[in-house]
């Protein structure tokens, strides 16, 4: 008779080892459809203690010591919840350890994390499938936490501590839960289930740096924070009491500090931020320019919650501070803040000289269309907080800049030969422009530009979009809709096909590959939003329900054949990623709280129903 080694449920799936302590594989759907993934987990690991399984029934087992015959810990199922219970026996204890493989699955353990590990009550969460809600009989206990990704076999290590000799049986349960806003009847329509199962994938806690990041072990970057806070407003409360607001902040206030993230001067390579093999450094001597307007935007939306104005007040220094520095990066006064990189065309994109923003492959610099855009949603968010603490004078300030900036931005930026506004003025008073879809979405969305010109950027951005051929919404969209040419792409000789530098002048033989045209889910939140502000409604549902049948396929996770991940596409499909898990492909998800009812009203217009056919 064979030993019986699994449980199985339509919400949960695991393997247990049979003779080492821990699971094979470990998968769940947390909407109890039975869509549960396998190969989560790496191979249980050989421990200092021998053991064997010794199933008790179907749903209970134990793992025995071959020395004593003593059970040290047992393993009890049910269909929503796995009790994991540690007993001290007198024989050196061993931690209840998931190894997470990375490669199949972006594992995260979302909570309060100190030195000595991650609170208890947190949230387990499985990108794509869902949640376990994670608690202890004894709080005081902290769960080991871990990720490597420098390593032959990537993985996120979580550790359920033995129970030691100085206490009695320690006992977690993990239950599953779906964390996300109540859709109500038109829940029930599978193509949400993406949504369902996977709210919460643009939170990702990196154990080594205790902050948000764009993955457990990716790097902790500063300039994305905005872009969590704003998601972070439209989550419900996780189990224990604990908010994602909670996390941005608990991110927010590392910064504030002084921790250092990737686009900050010193990072991974000053003795405020020593080198770290698992982080990418930053040895640019300048910051980029849409760090500061991030960090204000996540301590203002963090500030929002905080009804008596506590947390604002102690922090508000700092955060004044921080936005005097952003304003003062308006070296010439026109209204607009400058990067100290001329942007000129030819100037070489290398390690010492990153661009401007995000988009750091592309020749951002001087003044970024983008980041100016982020500048003016901060100073907006903050001025009001200003008001609430009694700082008029402040305030004033950062109206004062907004309008400015807000007066200067069209004149600047919009290209008359094409209508829409361009990228970034180079020092030398040039435009750059490549057809940018996320510089039109992000100005119309944070109110910069309105009236008729932002419905006819909108129009004009979607026209070249049939013009040039893309159609994949499925995908997400390209951040520009025609070739970067070499001299404003980055300058080394990495192959087209990976990071898209052309070695062709017109930069055509890198279109379509990574920020040279690739697609990525990273920006559409910007254009349905930007869709939905201008009236173009009917659009905003066709490009939601493209994403909506992505997010349910897991289509933005993982890697491809080719070894490459599906963060990045190109046209036709083909991976050009290598994060695996790149948390702004989500915040699309946002755009089905913030506008449920508009784009589920021009839903039935375009097809969106249960009648669609979902490729799983």
């Amino acid at each position: 008779m064979s030993v019986i080694d699994s449980f199985a449920s339509s919400f949960l799936r695991i393997e247990l080892s049979l003779r080492n302590l821990g699971f094979s594989d470990l998968g769940l759907d947390s909407i109890g459809r039975g869509r549960i993934c396998a190969g989560n987990i790496l191979h249980a690991q050989p421990t200092g203690l021998p053991v064997h399984l010794q199933p008790s029934g179907p749903a209970l087992f134990s793992y025995v010591s071959d020395q004593t015959g003593e059970a040290l810990w047992t393993v009890s199922c049910s269909d929503k919840e796995i009790v994991l219970t540690s007993m001290f026996t007198g024989e050196k204890a061993e931690d209840f350890v998931l190894l997470f493989n990375q490669k199949a699955c972006h594992a995260t353990l979302l909570g309060r994390i100190t030195d000595s590990g991650m609170e208890v009550p947190c949230v387990l969460h499985l990108p794509g499938q869902g949640s376990f809600a994670v608690s202890c009989d004894q709080p005081e206990i902290r769960i080991g936490y871990s990720a490597r990704r420098t390593c032959e076999r990537p993985f996120v290590r979580v550790s359920f501590p033995a129970a030691r000799e100085t206490g009695p049986a320690i006992t977690y349960r993990l239950k599953v839960v779906a964390i996300h806003p109540d859709l109500g009847p038109v829940g029930n329509d599978p193509i949400y289930d993406g949504f369902k199962r996977g709210f919460l994938n643009i939170f990702q806690v990196n154990p080594n740096s205790r902050t948000l990041a764009n993955n457990a072990s990716s790097d902790p970057v500063p300039f994305i924070m905005y872009s969590c806070a704003e998601f972070a407003r439209a989550c419900p409360p996780l189990p224990g009491g604990l908010t994602c607001l909670d996390l941005v902040k608990m991110t927010v206030n590392r910064y504030l500090d002084g921790f250092l993230g990737y686009g900050q001067v010193g990072y991974g390579c000053s003795a405020a931020s020593p080198p770290n093999p698992e982080f990418v450094p930053w040895p640019s001597p300048w910051t980029t320019l849409d760090t500061l307007p991030s960090l204000l935007i996540s301590a203002a939306i963090c500030a929002e919650g905080d009804e008596d104005c506590r947390w604002a007040r102690d922090r508000w220094g700092v955060m004044i501070e921080m936005a005097r520095e952003m304003i003062a990066a308006d070296r010439d006064g026109n209204g607009l803040v400058e990067y100290p990189r001329s942007g000129n065309y030819g100037e070489q994109v290398s390690e010492e000289s990153r661009p401007s923003n995000w988009w750091d492959c592309i020749n951002f610099g001087h003044e970024d269309a983008y980041s100016n855009a982020l500048a003016y949603r901060a100073c907006r968010l903050l001025a009001p907080l200003a008001v609430r603490l009694g700082r008029h004078d402040d305030a004033e300030t950062l109206n004062s800049f907004a309008d400015r900036l807000k007066q200067a931005y069209v004149p600047a930026f919009l290209n008359p030969e094409t209508g829409i506004l361009a990228g970034w003025r180079s020092a030398d008073g040039q435009l750059h422009d490549y057809w940018f879809t996320f510089i039109q979405s992000v100005a119309v969305s944070y109110g910069l530009i309105e009236g008729a010109l932002a419905g006819d950027l909108m129009d004009r951005i979607f026209t070249k979009m049939e013009d040039v051929g893309f159609n994949r919404f499925d995908l997400g969209l390209p951040g520009n809709l025609v070739p970067i040419k070499k001299g404003d792409y980055q300058s080394d000789e990495t192959p087209p096909e990976r990071f898209g530098v052309p070695r062709l002048e017109d930069g055509s033989d890198g279109f379509q590959f990574y920020e040279n045209g690739g697609a990525t889910g990273c920006w559409v939140y910007y254009a349905i939003k930007a869709l939905c502000i201008t009236g173009r409604k009917k659009r905003a549902a066709e490009l939601m329900r493209a994403m909506l049948q992505s997010y349910a396929n897991n289509s933005f996770l993982g890697f491809g054949e080719n070894g490459m991940s599906k963060d990045w596409r190109d046209w036709n499909g083909g991976c050009h990623g290598y994060e695996g898990l790149l948390t702004e492909n989500f915040m699309a998800l946002l755009c089905i709280v913030e506008n449920g009812a508009e784009i589920l009203t021009d839903a039935e217009q375009t097809g969106i129903g249960a009648s669609d056919p979902i490729m799983l």
